[in-house]
């Protein structure tokens, strides 16, 4: 589980994969200087519901992976979430599309 710190107090746990994919997508809004909310359902062990943040750049985030090994990428996700990210309710984790060959990419997110 890597973890994605905010503002340097809150702190969410997110599978290392998933955690590349939105670390790319929050990447490219912030680099665009576009400001958008970020919702994710909270583990049902820490007693469920759901939270949202709002992600500009003046905001610090940090991104803490477990694993060593970067992640491939799956472009259909990236752009399934980007296109959640350019929503009114903003950024959600939308399910894995299966990758076609060549949506599978290596690299540092």
């Amino acid at each position: 589980m890597g973890k994605l710190t905010y503002d340097s107090t809150l702190t969410a746990d997110f599978d290392d994969r998933i955690l590349a994919h939105i670390q790319v997508v929050i990447g490219a809004k912030l680099r665009r200087g576009e400001s958008f909310y970020f919702t994710w359902r909270d583990d049902p062990q820490g007693g469920g519901g759901r939270s949202t943040i709002w992600l500009n750049p003046g905001i610090p985030i940090a991104y803490k992976y477990f694993g060593a090994r970067t992640p491939s990428l799956n472009r259909e996700w990236i752009e399934a979430l980007m296109f959640t990210a350019n929503s009114s309710g903003g950024l959600q984790i939308v399910p894995e599309p299966h990758p076609t060959p060549t949506t599978l990419t290596k690299g540092t997110p």
